[in-house]
């Protein structure tokens, strides 16, 4: 897997901060190097790991991050499925895709919650159109006319957009990264990315969607795909949709989601 660097704002007030989030980063097997900038409050990472186990890594020192670029170029994507920027069925299953291109292929990174356990089909699709949740999406995207199958297949035997399968664990999360040949970042933003009910069986079952769409059954949640900020591209302290600096906005997030999730429970009691 291709290393890439990964930029985070992080609360540090003090060497000590510095230092609790060094000593936290350079036991990670994965991480290549590191640059911590108390002054700026930026962390950089060159790492094979996803962005989600890094920014989990650095709050369990009690620093609060966010991610502010990701990749070294300006061939960089993003897709937050559900919330406020996506669709998802039945609201519950949210997350955050990142794609970035490198010299071996696309990095896809990402972290999804709220699924069932167990694998579920990632496809990026033609249309960057959620006007009618993820049924306004279209197909696959396919430029090559190609039958359906899985991302090791060659491209006579997969559609562009088919990414395989994430595999959720008992909480309904899964983080991945992984490295996919044939997608070029270019060609995918104002696209779509879904995440679907069932597993997706790559082409090889004997059901008549395989060859559509692995028979991985209701498309759960989606999300368009934006160009998005590479490393030391995104300069913002302030949040333009509400004003809010960037940690009263983290704060608000991580409200939200712990009152989404104690209605969840409320509601299953």
């Amino acid at each position: 897997m291709s290393s890439t660097k990964i930029e985070f704002d992080v609360q540090m007030t003090c060497q000590k901060c510095v230092n609790a989030v060094k000593g936290a980063l350079s036991k990670l097997d994965g991480v290549n190097d590191l640059e911590i900038s108390l002054e700026q409050g930026s962390v950089v990472v060159d790492t094979n790991l996803s962005f989600s186990e890094i920014q989990e890594v650095i709050e369990s020192t009690g620093r609060k991050a966010v991610l502010k670029g990701y990749g070294e170029n300006d061939n960089n994507a993003v897709s937050m499925l559900g919330g406020n920027s996506g669709y998802s069925f039945g609201e519950l299953i949210k997350g955050v895709v990142r794609f970035v291109q490198t010299k071996d292929g696309c990095i896809v990174d990402g972290a999804i919650d709220g699924l069932t356990a167990g694998p579920h089909g990632l496809h990026i699709h033609e249309c960057g159109d959620i006007s009618q949740g993820c049924e306004s999406v279209g197909d696959h995207f396919n430029p090559n006319n190609s039958p359906h199958g899985g991302p090791n297949d060659p491209p006579s035997r997969r559609h562009v957009g088919d990414l395989g399968n994430v595999v959720a664990d008992k909480t309904g999360k899964v983080t991945f990264k992984i490295l996919d040949n044939m997608l070029k970042v270019q060609d995918i933003i104002g696209r779509s990315l879904v995440v679907t009910e069932k597993e997706d069986d790559l082409g090889k079952g004997k059901f008549p969607e395989s060859k559509i769409n692995g028979n991985s059954g209701k498309r759960l949640a989606c999300g368009i795909i934006a160009r998005s900020s590479g490393l030391f591209q995104n300069t913002k302290k302030i949040c333009a949709c509400d004003g809010l600096t960037l940690w009263d906005e983290r704060n608000k997030s991580i409200t939200s989601q712990k009152n989404a999730d104690s209605n969840l429970l409320s509601n299953n009691a």
